[in-house]
């Protein structure tokens, strides 16, 4: 029975992304546009963050570093923010680069953290991602380069996006825990 439900999620999952691929060429035509590093909206630099692959698997838990540096993906259901509800900001768990304010989240029945938008464009790296058949957008941390999920284009308004992004790739800081730097970025 297990394995019948893997298969069907699976299923399910391949079956979504290619239905949503000829959606994303939109998203396509706006990653043509060079990503710039350096100041973001927050007025805040964006630094690199630059280790071997032993610092990071040092650094990492063993499901944090298969997705965030060799661009795996964790099953569907299965992550710790999936159905997290609380108001708060989700940082790179990598680098502690401020990505999602929790105001932006919603459910998209996909069984991955869903968001509409991340708190500042800068923040994120949109690359082209034709891999298993499927044309898609990988989104990946501006300041360590980590794998974080995908752009779809079948979202909520106002963006009509769906910011497909893996547990594992995320930290989650309180509202009320936030220092003021990242509390203005949140807004």
């Amino acid at each position: 029975m297990q394995v019948l439900l893997r298969h069907l999620t699976l299923f399910l999952v391949f079956t979504t992304a290619f239905a949503c691929s000829d959606r994303n060429k939109k998203i396509h035509a706006e990653t043509d546009s060079p990503i710039v590093e350096g100041k973001s909206h927050d007025d805040k630099s964006v630094d690199k963050l630059v280790l071997s692959d032993s610092e990071w698997k040092a650094r990492l838990t063993p499901i944090q570093f298969n997705i965030l540096r060799e661009k795996g993906t964790e099953p569907a259901f299965s992550g710790e923010y999936n159905a997290y509800k609380k108001d708060g900001l989700y940082v790179c768990s990598a680098c502690d680069n401020p990505l999602f304010d929790s105001t932006t989240k919603f459910d998209s029945g996909t069984g991955w953290p869903s968001y509409t938008e991340p708190v500042s464009t800068k923040r994120v790296l949109k690359v082209a991602d034709n891999s298993y058949g499927m044309s898609r957008i990988e989104v990946k941390c501006a300041r360590c380069d980590g794998h974080l999920g995908h752009i779809f284009n079948d979202g909520p308004a106002p963006t009509g996006e769906r910011w497909c992004i893996n547990s594992a790739s995320l930290k989650f800081r309180a509202r009320d825990n936030l220092d003021d730097d990242e509390d203005h970025v949140s807004k």
